[in-house]
């Protein structure tokens, strides 16, 4: 075995620099950097980044690897933390073949189960790249050796350390939760049979499960410390929809993220998976619940049997919870990369079983050696495609009609082009020369060595000599370096003709004006757009990811997928939008063709340090000037943490606060209606009573020279009063008060 696993280790080093960077690397790199310094008290960054609701069990302590290395060379700090990487998805094929010699006592049978989860294609590029579902998947495995040490052991110490792993492993990735119900399911039939001083062990075993659980989640993510049960349920809203608002090709046809069809996990999972596993895998889920239907309930006290059907579980529920949810996805899988834990394990016992269904010792031979060649045959397929093969397809599709796979799927939206990055690079005689990327291409800069980044000036792709593109289907002509698969078009190096750079006039434009906002970059508003402007500035200054928030009254203008948060939120790179010219930066991005009341902009992820800058301003705040000024000038109706003003003709409530910031409207507002009459109400309502009118202060108010006004337009119907404030979801009120009408 670990001889294997060393044959696997070398042949990881050996190819460590032939795979390029994810377009995520930076966001985990800073999400760590971010995470370290909020448990050392050095800033509270952590708390604005979009990613602080994801877990850092494992990019935490890459973090801290990268900061004992003190280096700010970034190929170095890459190579590193792809070879950490790598290194845990091994030590998940260590627990395979643990987990599988425990339960079948089978040297042969453990090493082929291990060979089989370490040479899935796709999982395999992704094991040096992919730092967040890579750790996960190797997490779940380990996870579920402790899952069957715990229950071969029955002892209060084992259920206590899966506990710690299952917190650990919902640190990793919410999804791990799926571990709570599971074992305490799988505990509660324990309670069927034995003595009542067993049955009470039971119950205190389940019970230091769950506390070890929470214990073990509560200490490893530091974002939770401070307030851990909101925190923690502000988790579960990416993690059911991630509001991105893009678009895939799956089978030949756009699909939208939040769109996404209840056929799309069965089919990447079945055309991107080695199919003498899937044999294995079908074989051993029909032999497992073939067994379990023979004895339903005494089957949960065989071991092998009740290990079997979780492995059964963890891998068909969270496909069919992704399809009730409805949950946004985008790529291909590799959000559930984790199934391949379970799926690995289950072809182990489709294996076992084949092998004892057959009488003869030299059939069982022929099986072991059907598995060795289909091992041999994935080799040789990883071989071929290499280093691209996070883009493998199995004979299900069509791999030999050029660009049919990419006229019917994505094949790789990170675009990880450093190998033909940097064949380019050597053999480009006209360079130093100025290059634009779209997509995550950017990324594979860092794996390129120093002197040849210094060949590279990164420019808007408008005015680049030469572009890296994803180039489906055709490059064009003018490609002098195109990388394939499948006589499909991965990524494209293309000769460009660069044009005219518009945004000197476009600073010329707005310079004499005076800037909406001031902040990491002057503000401007000119022909609906919003422009930015920088200067002096240099390249450290415009590298990260830049947003833009858009706030408006009426939320039906949201596109579907960000409707439920309250705004439209939109990421982009700068020189995507804008350039760097003498000294200056300037760039600009058009506004929605929606009326708009606040504009939120920042900036983070910048590669040197985590910069972080932020600005808010209205647009068309007109009605709200007025209603400040107006309220201002009158003793409020109520008073409370926001003064309250009823204006009973206009049918409106105003709420006015100073001194006010920021923080003083991040909570959520409600609104209830009391109505004279009960019948006015919708009729979802009538029974509450009253209607609520929750909102988002940015979608009804403005915060301007240190002071908040906000506008809430009332029901026609009579009302009787409005009890209103601020509330924290699964916390309850900050503030309340009612608003009563009439005399």
């Amino acid at each position: 075995m670990l001889a294997a696993l060393g044959l696997f280790l070398l042949a990881g080093l050996a190819t460590l620099d032939d795979y390029g960077s994810s377009g995520d690397e930076r966001a985990h790199r800073f999400h760590a950097s971010a995470t370290i310094d909020y448990v050392l008290g050095n800033g509270e960054a952590l708390v604005h980044l979009p990613d602080r609701v994801h877990g850092v069990a494992f990019v935490f302590p890459l973090g801290l690897i990268e900061r004992a290395l003190q280096t700010d060379e970034v190929r170095s700090l890459s190579l590193v933390r792809h070879l950490i990487i790598r290194l845990f998805f091994l030590a998940g094929g260590l627990f395979v073949y643990l987990i599988t010699s425990k339960l079948f006592n089978n040297r042969m049978l453990a090493l082929a189960a291990t060979t089989l989860f370490l040479l899935h294609p796709r999982l395999y590029a992704h094991s040096f790249m992919n730092s967040k579902d890579i750790s996960f998947l190797s997490m779940f495995v380990i996870t579920l050796y402790l899952t069957h040490r715990a229950f071969r052991k029955d002892s209060l110490w084992a259920f206590a350390l899966l506990g710690v792993g299952v917190g650990i492993l919902i640190n990793t990735r919410i999804m791990g939760m799926i571990f709570v119900p599971a074992v305490l399911a799988m505990r509660g039939f324990d309670l069927l049979e034995g003595s009542a001083l067993a049955r009470k062990r039971v119950l205190m075993s389940a019970w230091i499960f769950g506390l070890a659980a929470a214990l073990g989640l509560y200490a490893t993510w530091p974002y939770l410390w401070n307030d851990p049960i909101s925190r923690f349920l502000e988790s579960f809203g990416p993690a059911v929809n991630y509001s991105v608002g893009w678009s895939f090709l799956f089978q030949g046809r756009l699909v939208f993220v939040a769109d996404v069809p209840p056929t799309y996990i069965p089919v990447w999972f079945s055309i991107t998976t080695l199919p003498f596993v899937l044999l294995l895998g079908a074989v051993g889920i029909g032999a497992t619940l073939l067994h379990w239907r023979a004895r339903p309930f005494s089957g949960f006290q065989n071991t092998r049997l009740r290990f079997g059907l979780l492995l059964v579980g963890c891998f068909a529920l969270p496909i069919a919870a992704v399809i009730l949810l409805q949950s946004n996805l985008f790529g291909d899988w590799r959000h559930l990369y984790f199934l391949w834990a379970p799926f690995s394990l289950i072809g182990a016992f489709g294996l076992h079983w084949l092998s004892n269904a057959l009488a003869w010792a030299r059939l069982r031979a022929v099986v072991y050696g059907a598995a060795g060649v289909g091992a041999a045959a994935a080799a040789l397929s990883m071989a071929l495609i290499h280093p691209n093969q996070q883009v493998y397809f199995n004979f299900f599709e069509d791999r030999v009609t050029p660009d049919n796979l990419s006229e019917r799927y994505v094949l790789d939206y990170w675009s990880l082009a450093s190998l033909g990055l940097h064949n380019f690079i050597l053999r480009e005689e006209t360079l130093p020369a100025t290059i634009g990327f779209s997509g995550g291409a950017r990324a594979s800069l860092n794996m390129l060595p120093e002197r040849d980044r210094r060949r590279i000036s990164v420019v808007n792709p408008a005015l680049a000599a030469f572009s890296v593109r994803m180039a489906r289907p055709d490059p064009g002509e003018d490609a002098v370096y195109v990388e394939e698969v499948y006589e499909n078009a991965l990524v494209a190096l293309v000769r460009e003709e660069p044009g005219e750079n518009p945004f000197p006039a476009v600073y010329e434009a707005v310079i004499s004006e005076d800037p909406v906002v001031r902040s990491g970059f002057d503000l401007y508003l000119a022909d609906g757009m919003l422009v930015y402007v920088k200067e002096p500035c240099s390249m450290a200054d415009v590298d990260g990811a830049f947003s833009l928030q858009f706030y408006t009254e009426n939320l039906d203008e949201l596109p579907d997928a960000q409707r439920w948060v309250g705004y439209e939120e939109t990421l982009f790179n700068f020189l995507h939008n804008g350039a760097l010219f003498d000294g200056k930066c300037v760039g600009k991005f058009p506004l929605p063709n929606y009326p708009v009341l606040n504009v939120k902009a920042h900036q983070i992820y910048a590669w040197g340090n985590l910069l972080y800058w932020e600005a808010l301003f209205p647009l068309d705040a007109a009605e709200h000037y007025a209603a400040y000024e107006s309220a201002a000038s009158r003793i409020p109706d109520v008073r409370a943490a926001f003064d309250l003003h009823l204006d009973e003709e206009a049918r409106t409530l105003t709420y006015v606060k100073e001194p006010c910031a920021l923080s003083d409207i991040e909570r959520r507002f409600f609104a209830h209606i009391r109505p004279a009459s009960v019948g006015d109400l919708p009729e979802d309502r009538r029974l509450l009573g009253f209607d609520n009118l929750d909102f988002i202060f940015l979608t009804r108010g403005v915060v301007f020279d240190g002071k908040c006004a906000a506008i809430l337009p009332l029901p026609e119907y009579e009302i009787a009063s409005v009890r209103t404030g601020q509330f924290v979801s699964g916390e309850g009120e900050v503030w309340e008060a009612t608003v009563p009408f009439g005399d």
